[in-house]
C-alpha cells in the first residue's frame, strides 16, 4: 500500500460529505506492537528497520514500540492476538516474507496468515497490518524489503499511523458532546 500526500480528486456529491481525514498524527503515548518473522530474517530484519525508522519518525518513542519475533509467518496471527489482547497497543504490525518454493506450501501459509490477521483486528478492534511479503523470488523480496521497490515495513508503519489516526478520530466522533 503506497500512500502519497496528493489529494484524491473527488466528484460534488462526494465535497458534500463528511469525510474523516486520514492524518498520520498519532495522540501522545500512543504504544504499537511488532510482530516479526525470524524466517528470511535477512529480509524481515529490514521490514522491520523501516517500520521502526517510520514510526519513530512520526513520535512513536522507541520504548513505545513492542517487539515480539516469532519464528515463521504461520506464528504471527497468535502472537497479534496475544499483543492486541494486552490492550497496550493501538496497532499491531505484521512483518514477514514468504517465499514461493517448488511446492504450493506458500499460498497455505499466506491464505492463513491473511486470516489470522484479519480476524484479530476486527475482534479486538485496531489495525492488525499484514507487512508480509509473498514473493515469488529471493531477489523480489529484496527489492521489497529497502531495494528498488522501497520498503513495505516502511509503508505498513505508514498505514498503521494513518488507521490510529482515523480509529482515534472515529472514536472522539462518536462520543457524545460534553
Amino acid at each position: 500500500m503506497r500512500l502519497d500526500s496528493e489529494a484524491v480528486a473527488v466528484s460534488p456529491a462526494v465535497e458534500a460529505c463528511h469525510v474523516h481525514p486520514a492524518a498520520t498524527a498519532v495522540p501522545v503515548g500512543t504504544r504499537v506492537a511488532i510482530a516479526v518473522s525470524r524466517y528470511n530474517a535477512g529480509i524481515t530484519g529490514k521490514l522491520l528497520e523501516g517500520a521502526v525508522a517510520t514510526l519513530n519518525a512520526a513520535g512513536v518513542a522507541g520504548d513505545a514500540i513492542e517487539i515480539a519475533w516469532v519464528p515463521g509467518a504461520f506464528e504471527l496471527p497468535l502472537a497479534a492476538d496475544r499483543l492486541a489482547a494486552t490492550g497496550r497497543v493501538a496497532a499491531v504490525l505484521c512483518l514477514g516474507a514468504v517465499i514461493r518454493g517448488e511446492t504450493t506450501h506458500d499460498r497455505h501459509i499466506n491464505t492463513a496468515v491473511a486470516t489470522g490477521l484479519e480476524s484479530v483486528g476486527r475482534q479486538y478492534g485496531l489495525p492488525v497490518l499484514f507487512g508480509v511479503l509473498t514473493c515469488e523470488t529471493v531477489s523480489q523480496a529484496e527489492a521489497r524489503a529497502g531495494g528498488a521497490v522501497g520498503n513495505k515495513g516502511q509503508e505498513c508503519a505508514e498505514a498503521a499511523l494513518v488507521m490510529i489516526s482515523l480509529l482515534a478520530g472515529l472514536s472522539a466522533a462518536a462520543s457524545p458532546a460534553t
